[in-house]
């Protein structure tokens, strides 16, 4: 009787309403019973399926031990509604379920929550701006590439530096960065950051890519007080006075006790039930209804406690300012009261924890939706919330620098060489063509050398050059890439090949020897007489 662990991913709230239907018409006991001297065989009474109903959602880790039966009661009234369940004379929809003995069945068949069905999605759709990309609202479609042919001399020009022939240098400075491209740079990158925390192909089924404002990011990141909370700059959203002062009474308790304020028997309830009733009036959750599957799919990551505190940071970055103040201030209360000992009961019946959990969670995560589990959800997300408010309500450390280097250096200089420019244009691909992997190894080991290659061939083929210079070339290429030279010239017999040696002349021998043979030296009789 367990659910099996659903992890981060689009459409897991339906996935986790579909899971639970099947287990709970699965396995759920059914019997004979009796009413109003009728026999009705294989039913239930509201109070057993509530039971065990209860007892499977507590032991489910995607839900936890924190799920009441306030909670499950909830759930099965609209499992009612939605024909999970009916009436054992087969009424459903109109009626309302209560903790009770009242008989219950399940239909022939029950209908699971459909997957929304949507246009396929291209791979790696978040793009970085570089510096030299065109203005926005330039098209970059139907421009014919012309491809890229390297020369002997192109290839030397290219790799100057590699062979320690360093010519002269200029500084070109980047293209100013406007706002408007700081901002995309933040949004790219912030969405790329929460797509491989999740480990998604793509967030386009979690959230709406183009509800997402950059300018919220940026605001939350860097227009906070040195506690951590967010600043507005529209004073007109902050929260009202009243709200503001019964909050600071609560999370100081029992400081408020010298101050002037009225006190008598119960004014602690009465200041919390204020404060619950503004928040449980307002006309949107604070994580808002557009993010609701983005911090459902988060939830998935609650095994690993350091990537579900790092999903939450960034998902909580892209919250209106007003929100995540809101936020800050009502889970910083929240953990304040159930921390101090000296707070009375606020409820009788329930212990503070469980009811900070019951009457914030649906003002904080509520689906559109009602066919979802938005309840369960949204009291497993406050609770992970409250434990781990200060790091989950921080600015991530991590992502902010690495945006702030990436925005610094495509405002640096950029140093170029002659002949490093090219008088063509090439058009950045819209998207990447997914390869397989053993024609990705395959690129890797010889993608690169066999165009290196081909450049070797037309410096040995080159018949405008001399042996000296093919010479000195040549060893440059074996100095900068060994591997390909190698290659090509496994022996030192075959490089030898390329250079044959001439034959050299042989010494020319005295005409006088040719014709008479060496004699030894005789001496001649003398004249003398």
């Amino acid at each position: 009787m367990e659910h099996r662990i659903v992890g981060p991913g689009p459409y897991r709230a339906t996935k986790l309403w579909n899971e639970t239907v099947e287990l709970f018409r699965a396995r759920m006991p059914l019997r004979k019973h009796r009413c109003r001297f009728k026999s009705y065989e294989h039913c239930f009474t509201a109070a057993e399926a509530v039971d065990w109903l209860h007892e499977l959602l507590r032991c489910s880790q995607n839900f936890g031990p924190e799920v009441t039966r306030k909670q499950t009661v909830q759930l099965l009234k609209k499992f009612l509604k939605n024909h999970v369940i009916e009436d054992v004379k087969g009424k459903w929809g109109q009626e309302d379920f209560e903790d009770n003995r009242h008989l219950y069945r399940f239909p022939p068949s029950s209908p699971l929550k459909p997957y929304p069905k949507k246009l396929p999605y291209q791979k790696d759709v978040i793009k970085f701006p570089e510096w030299n990309d065109p203005p926005p609202g330039t098209s970059q479609e139907n421009i014919p590439v012309r491809p890229v042919v390297m020369n002997s001399e192109m290839w030397y020009k290219r790799h100057s530096i590699a062979i320690g022939e360093v010519p002269a240098c200029r500084l070109i400075h980047r293209r100013q960065l406007t706002e408007a491209n700081v901002e995309e740079i933040w949004k790219s990158m912030t969405l790329s950051y929460l797509q491989k925390i999740l480990g998604l192909d793509s967030l386009e089924e979690i959230l709406d890519i183009k509800l997402v404002d950059s300018k919220f990011i940026i605001h939350n990141v860097y227009s906070v007080s040195k506690q951590g909370v967010v600043i507005l700059d529209d004073k007109s959203k902050e929260l009202p006075h009243w709200v503001l002062s019964a909050m600071k009474c609560l999370a100081n308790w029992p400081n408020c006790s010298d101050s002037k304020q009225p006190m008598y028997l119960g004014f602690e309830k009465d200041v919390f039930k204020t404060i619950a009733d503004y928040y449980g009036h307002l006309k949107e959750p604070l994580l808002t209804f557009h993010l609701f599957d983005a911090f459902v799919s988060v939830l998935g990551l609650l095994q690993k406690e350091k990537m579900a505190i790092e999903a939450f940071q960034i998902c909580c970055l892209l919250l209106p300012p007003e929100n995540r103040r809101k936020l800050q201030l009502l889970m910083r209360m929240m953990a304040r009261i159930c921390l101090n000992k000296e707070m009375p009961p606020l409820c009788d019946g329930f212990g503070t924890r469980t009811l900070m959990v019951q009457t914030f969670s649906r003002c904080i995560l509520c689906s559109k939706d009602e066919v979802d589990l938005d309840e369960l959800l949204a009291a497993r997300l406050v609770t992970f919330l409250m434990d781990n408010y200060q790091e989950i309500l921080k600015v991530p450390l991590a992502l902010q620098t690495s945006i702030e280097e990436r925005v610094a250096h495509l405002r640096r200089v950029q140093i170029k060489y002659p002949g490093a420019d090219m008088d063509i244009t090439l058009s950045a691909p819209s998207f990447c063509r997914q390869i397989s992997p053993e024609e990705f190894e395959y690129q890797r080991a010889f993608g690169s050398q066999e165009p290196l290659a081909a450049l070797l061939e037309e410096v040995i083929t080159d018949a405008k050059l001399s042996s000296k210079e093919k010479k000195k070339k040549l060893k440059q290429f074996q100095k900068s890439y060994p591997e390909v030279y190698q290659e090509r010239f496994p022996t030192p017999e075959s490089e030898a090949l390329l250079f044959p040696e001439k034959p050299k002349p042989k010494p020319q021998l005295l005409m006088w020897a040719l014709k008479k043979p060496f004699q030894p030296f005789q001496r001649t009789r003398s004249f003398r007489m």
